[in-house]
């Protein structure tokens, strides 16, 4: 089975049983940025995934998403940041560079700046870590927003604390889908990885300071303190972030960013 790794300091949790302790037998890791892995899924070149919410709207039809595991944050989580040369309240008509490494963040900024802030940027396409050079502002998520900037940044904005100040919800930034198509095929490596993100995720709770070791050492450039990076994140789907992802699904889908969703298929077991 095919599965795939968000290679970003908040996925790292999931995997850390697996890459630290015991391999799961009979798949092969992917990993990459939300990007890549979204594509993969969608052209049905992974199995099993973690992807970005904005694009499980997109593909709700082909997947099933595990109802225990989600990327979320409650407020301001620090990995999903718009940097800008002015105040955001003065973004209209101005360059705004849109990072290719995420789906969800990019709906969830151009819901903010037009639905929130009546703002209509000039968007344009950047590499993950950009540099504001010929841009007034710009998105950059996951490892690239906690590393150290090569410039100085007047403003900085976090999406996930902005999002909870405008709506009042939390944002679910990734989910994790497995293709309907496989679910019996590869029954036994689902529960299995299943499992082990669950003990991955007991170990974050029970040896916390050795998974931040290891987490530090696979990602050395993030500047961050990991410790409490890691205290930031919702890694458990429970009902109020379940909420929440939908209600970002439906402003979405009326303004057009997404297809419409009025609900997720999830993996009963």
């Amino acid at each position: 089975m095919k599965l795939g790794y968000i290679d970003y300091l908040n996925c790292y949790p999931f995997y850390f049983r697996m890459f630290e302790k015991q391999a799961v037998n009979g798949i092969t890791i992917y990993p990459g940025y939300p990007c890549m892995l979204n594509k993969m899924m969608a052209v049905r070149q992974l199995d099993m995934s973690p992807i970005s919410s904005a694009t499980c709207a997109e593909i709700s039809d082909d997947v099933m998403v595990l109802p225990q595991f989600c990327l979320s944050s409650v407020g301001y989580v620090g990995s999903v940041i718009l940097v800008s040369k002015i105040p955001i309240e003065d973004l209209n008509q101005k360059k705004v560079g849109i990072t290719s490494a995420s789906h969800t963040s990019e709906v969830l900024l151009k819901v903010l700046l037009k639905h929130f802030y009546n703002l209509e940027p000039l968007y344009i396409p950047t590499q993950p870590r950009p540099v504001l050079i010929d841009m007034d502002a710009a998105l950059v998520i996951g490892n690239d927003a906690m590393a150290l900037s090569s410039e100085p940044i007047p403003y900085i904005y976090d999406l996930g604390d902005l999002w909870l100040r405008k709506t009042g919800f939390p944002v679910v930034f990734a989910v994790f889908v497995v293709r309907e198509s496989v679910v019996e095929k590869y029954s036994s490596q689902i529960k299995s990885v299943i499992s082990s993100y669950h003990n991955s995720l007991c170990c974050l709770e029970e040896e916390k300071e050795y998974v931040v070791s290891k987490a530090r050492a696979k990602y050395p450039d993030i500047i961050y303190d990991i410790n409490s990076y890691f205290d930031l994140l919702q890694f458990k789907f429970d009902d109020k972030l379940k909420n929440a992802l939908m209600f970002y699904y439906t402003v979405a889908g009326e303004m057009g960013l997404l297809k419409k969703v009025t609900k997720l298929n999830y993996l009963d077991r």
